[in-house]
């Protein structure tokens, strides 16, 4: 990412369509489209993966590290391949547009999906692309599938209820559940394809007006999840293969308490006797889907806050120590580094700083961070950028919006510095303009705005508020909100900012 550009973050969810969730279909054309025509370079997404309503639906929640999220599946281009018919489609009530309903979207999209599946059921075992999708990604479909598929079965909250044999994964009850769920297993395969080439198609398009995508790699797994099934030596267990150890961070921006977000922590020494080997399938799964990858919680490949299972918070955690320099030696030894950006937000050590500068890797630079107590000397103020070699953004998924920000978050001391930074008064409604243009001008190669504050939008659409578990990940783009004029205006501060 070494060309001065800028592009803009919009997760798919949050994309209009008439199926109450943001999907893979038309819009997300229209939108790439209006990307090139607003000459921006890039469109940053969230996590692709499944979500879990029990979970929050976060998209950095998921059952499978490798699998794509079926709600993202275009019921349009199901029909347009063949798997729906017009009759199919009438059947189901459209959710409203304002917000995504996670509870009725799972309900009448996944009415829709197992209608396609239905009709695509006799031609599946003839049909040699499907065929050649299940073997190129055997090495995660086959558990993934069969994982979701005997969690519906039994009606288990997590493999750790599963029985004994197929919990330990005995040879023999592998096979025997791989039998009895075995239409259910092909029913998840057939989605799993679907997403795929779904997605594949998008990005093609994408690429093709000029668009490049970075998408975004949560560092842990969820233990409700058929890599910890799969892979229980590469975690933190204890005897009975419950997590011993949690992850969280210590007390930030954020939260007081830090927060604890309870996923099993990775045993990094069997990983690294591994040659880092799981990190790196899954890291060339994902590059294989984006052409740029944010590595999220970036210091976790440093050090890593580790609290006992059995804690309420994060506050009595601990640093981890890690050998960075072997996992990125390995790492960079199969990948080009420069398809990475490190997330490197939160408490940053000088360790951390000392990994992203040996291998020239991008850091962040938040604005809305930029006018706290540290100011006029803060590393996210513009003016101190000391490397362009990084990636500005007005605010990220976990932010406020700029107008949230000013209306709910900034004390006066904030607004006064903010103020005098761009030397002179503004009205609430340039507000955003006005941080988009300090992104713009600043010398980071890379500026990335969200969709929310091009708009100019308020607190109410905040995509994520964090130590929340409910509200979040829901809000949607208003049918028709981008049109020429607005990417004209954006195209005009790209330009001025000689960027793309």
């Amino acid at each position: 990412m070494n060309k001065r550009a800028s592009g803009i973050l919009l997760h798919i969810t949050s994309l209009p369509s008439r199926f109450g969730i943001g999907d893979l279909g038309p819009e997300s054309y229209r939108f790439a489209d209006f990307l090139a025509g607003a000459r921006q370079s890039y469109w940053q997404v969230l996590p692709v993966n499944p979500t879990d309503r029990a979970f929050g639906n976060s998209p950095y929640s998921s059952p499978s590290s490798y699998a794509g999220n079926p709600l993202l599946i275009s019921p349009e281009m199901l029909k347009d391949a063949g798997y729906l018919s017009a009759a199919d489609m009438n059947t189901i009530t459209s959710p409203g547009p304002e917000r995504v309903d996670y509870g009725l979207v799972a309900g009448s999209k996944t009415a829709l999906l197992r209608r396609a599946f239905k009709n695509a059921r006799p031609s599946l075992p003839g049909d040699s692309v499907f065929l050649a999708f299940c073997r190129e990604n055997e090495h995660w479909l086959d558990d993934y599938a069969l994982y979701v598929s005997v969690k519906k079965i039994l009606n288990c909250a997590t493999w750790r209820d599963f029985p004994a044999d197929l919990k330990d994964r005995d040879d023999r009850a592998l096979g025997f559940w791989r039998d009895r769920a075995g239409s259910e297993v092909l029913y998840h395969k057939f989605l799993q394809y679907i997403f795929f080439s779904q997605w594949n198609s998008l990005k093609e398009h994408a690429n093709g007006v000029g668009i490049e995508i970075i998408g975004d790699i949560p560092y842990y797994i969820n233990y409700d999840s058929s890599d910890v099934w799969t892979n229980p030596g590469l975690f933190k267990l204890d005897e009975e293969k419950n997590p011993a150890f949690v992850s969280g961070v210590p007390p930030d921006y954020f939260s007081k308490t830090g927060q604890l977000w309870g996923n099993p922590v990775y045993d990094w020494e069997a990983l690294k006797a591994a040659g880092y080997e799981w990190w790196i399938q899954r890291i060339g799964h994902n590059l294989r889907l984006f052409d740029y990858l944010r590595l999220d919680h970036f210091r976790g490949f440093v050090a890593y806050w580790e609290v006992r299972a059995s804690e309420k918070t994060a506050l009595k955690g601990r640093w981890v120590e890690l050998d960075a320099a072997g996992f990125f030696d390995a790492l960079f030894f199969r990948f080009d580094k420069s398809r990475f950006i490190a997330e490197d937000l939160g408490y940053i050590t000088p360790d951390v700083n000392k990994i992203i500068n040996t291998y020239g890797l991008p850091g962040m630079k938040i604005l809305q961070f930029a006018f706290g107590d540290d100011f006029p000397y803060g590393s996210y103020i513009p003016k101190n950028f000391s490397d362009k070699n990084c990636v500005v953004y007005t605010g990220t998924h976990d932010n406020n919006t700029v107008s949230g920000w000013w209306t709910e978050d900034a004390g006066k001391n904030e607004k006064k510095r903010f103020l005098k930074y761009i030397g002179g008064d503004i009205g609430i409604r340039d507000l955003h303009w006005e941080f988009i243009r300090l992104a713009m001008r600043s010398i980071a190669d890379t500026a990335i705005i969200p969709m929310q504050d091009i708009l100019g939008l308020g607190a109410d659409a905040k995509m994520n508020r964090p130590s929340t578990k409910s509200g979040n990940w829901e809000w949607r783009l208003t049918p028709g909100c981008y049109q020429e004029d607005l990417a004209a205006k954006l195209r005009e501060i790209t330009e001025t900012s000689n960027r793309r």
